[in-house]
């Protein structure tokens, strides 16, 4: 193959610079040419490190280089490129050292020029020796399946169960793992003796992880082992390989079984499903396909005459790809064998939408970009064909000729009677290429247009076509736009691009915004200082509440004006005290946009079907290329989540009898909820059964655990309320914990204060004890406050003076929700410092008339959760008793200054051992 330079004058003029890439592990400098971006030229980078860096024996200035000082992407692409060369040239590809310098140029200067990008192979692998002789019955691709087989059906059907098998045990052990860990964390956690923490009948917390784990499906080895620290993770899952590939020839034939069975699986897992074998081979044969992806626009832009452009481009890609062919690697040796007898390749134009959107103040034409995929790909098989002249036809190439040919005529028939010059141009390399296909053959077995790639597309500079644009700015920054492509043909359609990217961007400001706007926020109390801040805070901020927080708009116009506390404001409030939902939403939309151009009123009539669904517009384009590709679209096609197998058999018959070559099906995820929603159900409930029946198996104990759903409603604490003061030191720090029960004892608020410290610390404890009281009056439990702020870590911290039950806090919230979790939930784990145990004697001798229980007017919590069972009140109001004398000293009264039980009569005065207050007593 000879070239002449074409392509390599025209990349003289790109400009190149010095780029600083920030890499996964350094910073790199490099060269790059201007206008690409960062993450452009980090895909190349990355691609440089990818590519293979065998070289074979060959004598001459094609030899192995190293890397060039100065080279453009750290000399990655010239490396790449006088390695095919130096192949090109072992292989016989090219004559003379000549041709494949020349060959080399030509094809980093269409890099550089942006036209075209080549995928990635394999670094290391098996290869096919380059000069073997190839045997003409190709070994099959494993990775197609034709169902019409009975036996591959049974090996299909088998594969999908495991497959599925596969996923669910997957979702359980991950499910079941992070039970485990839960069990460890319930040990680690606490603060206790080691046989109390490890125990579930001491430990609640252990007791609920434990019973989860179990249900999870667990053993008691396995919650023992975790309970002793033993670590446990989910199962890496299995990685995502290609999706299969099966041939399912006759849909609409009687015996459905084949497509049940390919049904069956697209539910299960992506599966591509081809109506012809030679279709589901070739969509096969794209894996082990090297590949090439060619810019339309680029070309179009850069090159004098698209025609001879294209014809060029296709000649050098089909070389480069060919030589990939013979010197690229396989993962295993059959699939090498395979690549090396059929030779597969793939050429793909990209972005034909943006060409079209460019193209003027016409229609949008589609043929256009039809005419420009036949041209492209009729060139690519003249190349091939000139290929098989100078190697030899493809080892595959006898039993796929007869089915090329007729496509390649059908291709004829359907380019006939073309007027533009661009169909002419194709209509007459279409004909060229049938010509030499019949005489010569071709070097390619199965030339694809249809290929993606998302690394590529980056690589080329296109990635999915949006009406919001991402760019970056000189100074490194990212930029938003409406996309060049779209403010092109708007414009030339009549349209005001203006106008396009205030629907699209937003307007930043709230000036004529609906419901709103300054006059209506001056309304309520708004001031020039506050419309202000606002509007400096939505050139800042995405989202609207986000610009009518603190501090954007001060606590004393919020408090005073507005009438809006503190938690309220923060939590984004404020705009709900405005204007209603539907407005708030209206106006974000005036101040941010739409993000898309769907529903923009103003879009020209010639524009509006493809700016309402751009992706689909996109795809519609790029499947213009199917008629002229030996590979089927596989656009991806998503299944609702709850299809069965009978709509999924429906959908394919329907493609089939549509004239759909393959599909690429798979179910879609749910995101918001799950397909299948369960109602709440109750345990069916067993019929009574006389005495004289079968006597009932003895019971044993088990841990039993009931899931209760409470009503989400706030319940309201009484007026006149029950609760304790716990007044403690906390490293110095005097805390005082102020509780409210309900009639039952259960806790319902608690209150903070402290003193001697900051007004904002002091504001914050208050504020987080009214958000922890709001959420037990909504039905939260105290355990998951106690277990999520046990152990927090900051200061003040330290020893605790003033509470019989704990001796030390890591902070005061550790130290708070210690003290609820004795006083309330009996977790005696948590106290750690020894209190004097109260022996009472009894409350006398003597029958008590009407016992009233404590419980109705002492704090559970002040008692320590005893209250029920150890305390009574008696009877009052009756005739007291005279007084009897004391017989000795140890007997003493309650003192009323302090409340200990040492107040003694001494002569005549009573006297306190405990605070030596000398009390008046009255009889």
């Amino acid at each position: 193959m000879r070239f002449t330079p074409f392509l390599t004058d025209l990349s003289a003029a790109v400009v190149c610079e010095t780029r600083e890439i920030e890499r996964a592990d350094r910073v790199v400098r490099v060269i790059a040419p201007v206008g690409w971006s960062d993450a452009r030229v980090e895909a190349w980078l990355d691609w440089g490190d990818a590519s293979p860096d065998d070289w074979p024996r060959l004598e001459g200035p094609l030899g192995r280089v190293g890397a060039a000082s100065g080279a453009v992407l750290d000399g990655a692409l010239h490396r790449w490129a006088a390695r095919l060369a130096a192949w090109g040239r072992a292989t016989g590809v090219f004559r003379t050292g000549k041709d494949a310098e020349t060959f080399s140029g030509e094809v980093i200067a269409s890099v550089l020029l942006g036209l075209a990008a080549p995928s990635i192979g394999l670094k290391e692998g098996v290869r096919t020796p380059p000069g073997a002789e190839a045997s003409t019955d190709a070994p099959k691709n494993g990775g197609a399946l034709d169902l019409s087989d009975a036996g591959a059906r049974a090996t299909f059907v088998a594969d999908t169960a495991r497959r599925r098998t596969a996923r669910l045990t997957a979702h359980a052990m991950d499910g079941l793992a992070g039970t485990l860990r839960a069990v460890t964390d319930a040990v680690r956690r606490c603060e206790g003796p080691a046989e109390v923490c490890g125990d579930p009948a001491g430990n609640p917390v252990l007791a609920r992880a434990a019973v989860a784990a179990r249900r999870a499906g667990a053993d008691d080895t396995a919650i023992l082992d975790a309970i002793a620290g033993r670590l446990f993770s989910a199962p890496e899952p299995e990685p995502a390989g290609p999706a299969r590939i099966v041939a399912v020839p006759d849909p609409e034939d009687a015996d459905t079984t084949a497509l049940r069975a390919a049904a069956d699986r697209c539910l299960a897992d992506d599966l591509i499903v081809a109506f012809s074998v030679r279709d589901a081979e070739a969509a096969a044969d794209l894996s082990i396909a090297p590949g090439c992806a060619i810019s339309l626009p680029a070309v179009a832009t850069a090159l004098p005459d698209l025609i001879e452009g294209m014809d060029a481009l296709a000649r050098l890609w089909t070389t480069a790809l060919e030589i990939e062919v013979a010197c690229g690697f396989a993962s295993d040796g059959r699939l090498a064998r395979r690549r090396h007898a059929v030779r597969p390749i793939a050429l793909t134009l990209e972005g034909g939408l943006d060409w079209l959107l460019v193209q003027g103040d016409g229609p949008v034409d589609e043929t256009a970009v039809a005419a420009a995929q036949a041209l492209f790909s009729a060139s690519a098989s003249l190349a091939s064909s000139e290929l098989a002249e100078t190697l030899r036809p493809a080892a595959a190439w006898p039993a796929v000729a007869g089915t090329v040919l007729v496509e390649l005529e059908i291709r004829e028939a359907r380019l006939a009677g073309q007027t533009s010059a661009l169909g002419r141009a194709a209509a007459l390399r279409t004909s060229q290429a049938l010509a030499a296909a019949q005489t010569q053959g071709r070097r390619h077995a199965v030339i694809a247009t249809l290929a993606t790639d998302a690394e590529r597309s980056l690589r080329l500079g296109f990635p999915a076509l949006t009406a919001l644009d991402l760019f970056e700015t000189g100074d490194g920054e990212i930029a938003r736009r409406l996309n060049p492509a779209l403010a092109f043909a708007i414009a030339s359609q009549g349209g005001v691009v203006e106008d396009a990217e205030r629907w699209l961007l937003g307007r930043r400001t709230l000036a004529g915004a609906p419901a709103l706007d300054h006059d209506a926020l001056a309304a309520r109390g708004f001031t020039e200082a506050e419309l202000q801040a606002v509007e400096t805070a939505l050139a800042q901020v995405e989202r609207l509440e986000d610009a009518f927080t603190p501090p954007v708009l001060e606590a004393g116009f919020l408090r005073d004006v507005l009438g809006v506390d503190q938690a309220t404001a923060v939590s984004g409030g404020v705009l709900a005290l405005l204007a209603a939902p539907g407005e708030i939403t209206a106006a974000g939309r005036y101040v941010f946009g739409h993000g898309d151009l769907s529903g923009w009123p103003g879009a020209p009539a010639a524009l509006k079907p493809i700016l309402t669904d751009l992706s689909a517009a996109a795809a519609a384009t790029a499947r213009l290329a199917e008629p002229w590709s030996d590979v089927a679209d596989l656009t991806p096609i998503e299944l609702p989540g709850r299809v069965g197998i009978d709509a999924a058999m429906a959908v394919m018959t329907q493609a089939a009898a549509e004239g759909r070559r393959a599909l690429r099906l798979s179910r879609r995820e749910s995101s918001n909820q799950p397909p299948l929603i369960l109602p709440e159900t109750e345990p069916a409930r067993r019929p009574a059964t006389p005495e004289a029946e079968a006597p009932r198996p003895a019971q044993t104990e088990r841990v039993v655990e009931r899931v209760v759903e409470r009503d989400r409603t706030r319940r309201k604490l009484p007026d006149r309320r029950k609760g304790y003061i716990q007044k403690a030191a906390v490293g110095g720090h005097k805390v005082y914990i102020h509780t409210g029960e309900y009639e039952d004892g259960e806790l319902g608020e608690i209150f903070i204060d402290m003193h001697k410290e900051g007004a904002a610390f002091r504001s914050l404890m208050n504020n987080f004890a009214i958000a922890i009281s709001i959420g037990l009056q909504y039905g939260v439990p105290l355990d998951e406050f106690v277990d999520a702020f046990l152990l927090t870590r900051f200061e003040p911290a330290g020893r605790v003076t003033g509470n019989d039950s704990i001796g030390s806090a890591t902070s005061i919230l550790d130290y708070i929700f210690r003290e609820l979790g004795v006083s309330y939930l009996d977790r005696h784990e948590l106290a750690n410092a020894d209190a004097d145990p109260l022996n009472a004697d009894g409350l006398g001798s003597g029958k008590a008339d009407e016992l009233v229980p404590a419980a109705h007017f002492i704090s559970k919590g002040f008692a320590r959760g005893a209250t029920p069972d150890n305390l009574v009140v008696l009877p009052f109001g009756k005739k007291a008793e005279p007084p009897v004398a004391r017989q000795g000293a140890g007997e003493a009264d309650a003192c009323p200054a302090c409340g200990d039980f040492t107040l003694q009569q001494r002569g005549g005065a009573w006297i306190c051992d405990t605070c030596g207050v000398a009390p008046q007593m009255r009889g």
